[in-house]
């Protein structure tokens, strides 16, 4: 467990998308940043991705048969384990993506020197890179909307983020109502540290109606003590998964660990849950199963009935 905090740091960054540093808020808004070699008067054939949701919002837009190369982690939809892989995002090979002969490269702006590094060099050798920021989920409409400029499909793209906008709605007019819960979201236990509320992390949280138990911080994800844990309250408990395979497992150790403190709301009544992390902090097409998923465990009542929208979509 004390490694925690690397496998997270590295997997929010590359799940989610976004521009991950502890402790410091990112001086650039969410938006599509910068385009090179890109000529948005024809439709790029050939295009690779270089991050997971990246991916899904390309397939999502209907470019299945352009999609020639993807970053390793690119798994779903299915498909997109078919593809050419180019290494993981962390260190994409920059070689097999020039073998792949790409027409347009997409990307994200990252702290990470290899990922910012092949851009670059792509950049250099004439290939169309678009990079793009995705912080926020203001960021991920700005860059939906960005892909589609890039590959002749504004009407698809401006047409998802209708659909991932109105499916928001749709679980807001579910769970608004109901009363806000607190919930601390757990991003490592050794030593103990949380997602503050300058974080995608918290938006998720609002959009499950619910409330970050942990104020406003300096760090984006602080280091707290056993009394300022107790003493925020917390009713509810959440733990991404570090894997695919070991939910159960990782939920029975997750148990163990908060059974320390027996006072805290959350122990006290069994409401500490270890989710699976693609869905729910991938910023993509999937954001609002993702934020339905944490609404049903905020809020299971209000999803006591059938023929709510994400079972429809499933």
């Amino acid at each position: 467990m004390k490694r925690l905090w690397i496998g997270f740091a590295a997997g929010l960054a590359c799940l989610a998308g976004f521009t991950f540093f502890v402790g410091h808020k990112s001086a650039v808004q969410d938006k599509a940043s910068k385009s090179k070699g890109i000529n948005l008067l024809s439709r790029p054939a050939r295009i690779v991705s270089l991050a997971p949701n990246l991916t899904e919002i390309l397939f999502a837009l209907g470019l299945d048969e352009k999609i020639i190369g993807v970053s390793n982690n690119s798994n779903y939809p299915p498909a997109a384990t078919n593809k050419q892989k180019i290494g993981p995002f962390w260190q994409p090979n920059t070689e097999a993506i020039i073998a792949c002969k790409p027409d347009l490269v997409v990307t994200l702006r990252t702290r990470t020197e290899q990922q910012k590094s092949a851009a670059e060099s792509l950049e250099r050798l004439g290939f169309g890179v678009l990079t793009l920021e995705i912080e926020r989920i203001t960021g991920l409409f700005a860059a939906i909307e960005e892909i589609g400029r890039a590959t002749g499909c504004e009407q698809r793209s401006d047409e998802l983020v209708k659909t991932i906008r109105s499916q928001l709605n749709i679980l807001q007019s579910k769970v608004g109502s109901a009363n806000k819960v607190r919930v601390l979201w757990a991003v490592q236990t050794e030593p103990l540290r949380v997602a503050g509320r300058n974080t995608f992390i918290n938006e998720l949280i609002e959009l499950a109606s619910g409330e970050n138990a942990i104020g406003p911080t300096i760090s984006q994800y602080p280091q707290i003590g056993g009394e300022e844990l107790l003493g925020c309250g917390a009713e509810i408990i959440i733990q991404s998964a570090m894997g695919e395979r070991n939910i159960s497992k990782e939920q029975k150790v997750a148990e163990r660990f908060w059974g320390r403190w027996s006072n805290l709301p959350a122990v006290k009544n069994n409401r500490i849950y270890v989710i699976e992390s693609d869905t729910t902090l991938r910023l993509g097409p999937r954001l609002p199963q993702g934020a339905e998923a944490i609404a049903r465990l905020l809020h299971p009542d209000s999803f006591k009935q059938r023929g709510d929208w994400a079972e429809q979509e499933r």
